[in-house]
């Protein structure tokens, strides 16, 4: 006669109320630290915010007026009176979204050259670009300005890069020195590693060329990449601030960062329009990240998990 089989039911003990009242502290002590943390931060935006609204006189009113008497659009008409903001605003947009759309393209059909195909060479300049990648803008200023300014047979320079001054003073002088940024080759070869090869092949068997290739079937993949790297691109062609000042010398051509030194002169700063003006400059970036986020978190989570 078979024993009865007896099943011991394990019954897992309460946790003890110092435990739970120990988690539950910590978790507060958490959120009050990210809050604080969270407001410190916040503080400098909405101080800028505040003040672009504030008359002049509350501006560095003791004590702070956080709120203030009443609400002026002064500065605001200030900033496009005072200065040709909105031409300046033009430049900005034609010069980074230029920016952003060489750097889509040739950092994406570069990177999938890196990933996708093998060539004799493909190492040793990715390594090259890696260590190019480490070298500060500032140190290679100088050089990238003498070639703009010696480049042949433009801008009035003959054959041999003299006479003339290149592409100095142009649109030009800004948009090919970041044409194909060493970034954007590695964001997007990073990506395309993502990607499998069997599509390629397939895709050969059938007859495609590479760029066929690269167009029609990888370069639709890669949305997520591209919404990140045209995010990152027009952020910096956007903020950018030395270079533009170095190379245009026309004062119709200036940048909106350029723009905004006008309010700060004899060793004095009319904040109310500047405050104005760069809550202004920073719409476009906000807008361009709204637009793209669903895509911007794609492109973070996935680049970078292959080597």
């Amino acid at each position: 006669m078979a024993q009865p089989i007896v099943k011991s039911i394990a019954v897992r003990a309460p946790k003890p109320p110092s435990y739970t009242l120990k988690r539950v502290l910590v978790g507060v002590l958490f959120y009050a630290v990210a809050i604080a943390i969270a407001a410190a931060m916040f503080l400098p935006f909405f101080w800028s915010l505040i003040t672009s609204f504030k008359p002049s006189n509350e501006i560095f009113s003791v004590p702070i007026k956080w709120i203030p008497s009443k609400l002026t659009l002064e500065h605001y008409r200030s900033a496009f009176t005072t200065v040709p903001f909105a031409g300046y605003f033009a430049n900005s947009f034609i010069l980074a979204a230029a920016g952003v759309l060489c750097n889509l393209f040739f950092g994406s059909i570069s990177g999938y050259a890196f990933a996708k195909l093998n060539f004799k060479l493909n190492k040793p300049l990715f390594r090259i670009l890696l260590a190019a990648m480490m070298i500060p803008g500032i140190v290679t200023m100088i050089p990238s300005f003498y070639v703009l300014k010696h480049f042949p047979l433009i801008g009035g320079n003959d054959i041999l890069g003299a006479g003339g001054n290149g592409f100095l003073n142009s649109f030009w002088g800004i948009i090919l020195p970041g044409a194909s940024g060493s970034f954007a080759v590695f964001f997007m070869r990073q990506f395309f590693l993502t990607l499998p090869s069997d599509m390629m092949e397939m895709a050969r068997i059938e007859g495609a060329g590479e760029f066929r290739i690269f167009w029609n079937i990888y370069l639709p993949l890669t949305k997520p990449a591209l919404a990140t790297l045209s995010i990152f691109t027009f952020q910096a062609g956007w903020n950018s601030f030395l270079w533009p000042m170095i190379i245009l010398n026309d004062p119709a051509k200036a940048t909106i960062q350029m723009g905004l030194q006008a309010f700060s002169f004899n060793h004095q700063t009319d904040f109310g329009p500047m405050m104005a003006g760069a809550l202004i400059a920073i719409l476009p970036i906000l807008v361009l990240f709204l637009l793209l986020q669903k895509y911007f978190v794609q492109g973070i989570a996935f680049t970078g998990t292959k080597g």
